[in-house]
């Protein structure tokens, strides 16, 4: 199984680059999440944060196109605990190949990309940097496999 997050915003600090990869390179062959970097859209006034947030959701849904589900990350999503998690997770592996995380940028996501996901995730209740959500993100998927395994690394 893919998940593929896919989150507007180009040259991330190094390390938010390698706490992603920590937690990537934990995760079994046949649980791979994948990064995809959009281009943030130009914003040269507040007059264009609109139409840039468009053309960032169109982008993401181009490339979530052939996801069997799509998630939208969103401060008005619902919040999962942990083990709500890990069953969606157990779910996502028994019934699909491919499940797609759109991260927006600075402004969030496009209404279409709500519209079009299945789900809508919150993963704080607190406004995180898109950056950092790609940090949390990976440590909470490879936690919640960890959960499913009975591995020692989820501890309550």
């Amino acid at each position: 199984m893919r998940i593929s997050l896919l989150a507007v915003g180009t040259r991330m600090p190094d390390w938010i680059n390698e706490g992603f990869d920590v937690y990537c390179k934990r995760l079994p062959r046949h649980l791979e999440l994948v990064l995809e970097e959009i281009p943030a859209g130009r914003r040269k006034n507040a007059g264009e944060i609109g139409i840039a947030t468009a053309k960032e959701g169109e982008e993401l849904l181009r490339r979530a196109g052939d996801a069997d589900r799509i998630v939208a990350l969103d401060e008005r999503g619902r919040q999962w605990n942990t083990r709500e998690l890990a069953a969606r997770l157990e779910s996502w592996q028994s019934d699909y190949r491919r499940v797609a995380l759109l991260v927006g940028g600075a402004d969030g996501l496009a209404d279409d990309c709500l519209a079009q996901a299945h789900e809508s995730w919150s993963l704080s209740r607190l406004t995180l940097p898109h950056a950092l959500v790609r940090v949390v993100v990976a440590e909470q998927i490879y936690r919640a496999w960890t959960l499913l395994q009975g591995h020692p690394y989820h501890r309550e």
